[in-house]
């Protein structure tokens, strides 16, 4: 099963500190969308093979291609934001 960017509060432009929408004054959690989601501008601009979790690992989809500033359909996180 693939893993998709949901159009969620987390992922809008709209969400302020304190998990409050700006647009609609509440506060707002992973379960909540709405018609003003403005999708954050950059959520992360280093994925590459060097921030992927397989990056020279045995279970690397493209071991001989594999470099720093590629990124493939398997890419993976080093870590997970909570």
């Amino acid at each position: 099963m693939a893993i998709r960017l949901a159009h969620n509060c987390i992922n809008c432009d709209n969400l302020m500190e304190g998990d409050v929408c700006s647009v609609h004054k509440v506060m707002v959690n992973t379960h909540y969308t709405c018609d003003s989601f403005e999708m954050k501008a950059k959520l992360n601009d280093e994925r590459n093979c060097v921030t992927c979790s397989r990056y020279e690992e045995s279970d690397c989809a493209n071991p001989d291609k594999a470099a720093p500033g590629m990124l493939c359909a398997a890419w993976a996180p080093q870590q997970l934001n909570a």
